[in-house]
C-alpha cells in the first residue's frame, strides 16, 4: 500500500514539472488578427493557469544569442480578449501559446505574460515564488514600481539555458519580473533578453503599455 501511494504522488510531481517546462513552448493556433491601432493577433480562450505557475524564463542554446531591438522597431498592440489585457510587441516576433500564457520571442529576447486570479502580490509571496524556481538567480529584490496599469512589485533575475546539443554552449537570460494585480486578477510579465544586450528602453515601452481590460 505505502508503495501504491509513494509511486503516486511521483506521478504527480513528474506531471506538474513536465507541464510548467512546456508552458512557454507550446505552438499558438492559427488566430484571427483583431482591431487594434496596428494588426496584432487575436488569441483564442484557454483553460485558467494561476499566475503562481509562472516558471522562470528560458532562453534557447541554439539560437543566436544577438538581439539588440532597434531604436526605431515597430510596435504592435496585441489584444487578448480571453485574459483581460492589452500589451504592446515588436513587430515580426513570433508568438506562442495563447489565452493565460502567451509568450513572443526574438532569438533570445523572450517576453512572457502569464495571467491568472488571486490576492495582491506582497514582498513575501514574491519571495516565495521565485525561491521555488529552479535555476535562478535573483539580481534584485522585490520593489514596488509605478506603472500605467497600477503599482506592480519588480524583481530581476538570471536563469541559464540548457547546453546547446552540439557546440555545449549556455545562454544566460537576464529576466524584469513584474506582478500586476487588478480587482483578483494577476499577472505575471517576464522580460528576457541575454546578458550583454541593451533592450531597457524597448522593454519599459512594453510594461508601460500593459492595460487591463
Amino acid at each position: 500500500m505505502r508503495r501504491s501511494v509513494l509511486a503516486s504522488v511521483l506521478v504527480a510531481l513528474l506531471a506538474t514539472v513536465a507541464a510548467c517546462g512546456r508552458s512557454s513552448r507550446t505552438a499558438a493556433p492559427p488566430t484571427t488578427p483583431a482591431a487594434s491601432t496596428a494588426a496584432a493577433p487575436s488569441i483564442a480562450a484557454s483553460t485558467t493557469t494561476s499566475s503562481n505557475s509562472a516558471c522562470a524564463l528560458q532562453a534557447e542554446a541554439n539560437t543566436a544569442a544577438a538581439g539588440d531591438i532597434p531604436d526605431n522597431q515597430v510596435f504592435l498592440v496585441f489584444h487578448n480578449t480571453s485574459a483581460g489585457y492589452t500589451m504592446k510587441y515588436p513587430e515580426g516576433w513570433a508568438q506562442r501559446g495563447s489565452g493565460n500564457d502567451v509568450v513572443f520571442r526574438d532569438k533570445n529576447n523572450v517576453v512572457r505574460i502569464v495571467t491568472g486570479s488571486g490576492p495582491p502580490p506582497t514582498a513575501a509571496t514574491v519571495g516565495r515564488e521565485l525561491r521555488r524556481l529552479h535555476g535562478v538567480r535573483v539580481i534584485a529584490a522585490s520593489r514596488r514600481v509605478p506603472l500605467a496599469a497600477g503599482h506592480a512589485s519588480k524583481v530581476v533575475y538570471s536563469t541559464e539555458s540548457a547546453p546547446n546539443a552540439v557546440t555545449g554552449k549556455r545562454v544566460t537570460l537576464d529576466v524584469d519580473r513584474y506582478y500586476l494585480w487588478h480587482s483578483g486578477r494577476r499577472a505575471v510579465v517576464d522580460l528576457g533578453t541575454p546578458q550583454g544586450v541593451d533592450n531597457v528602453d524597448a522593454y519599459r515601452l512594453m510594461i508601460e503599455s500593459f492595460r487591463w481590460r
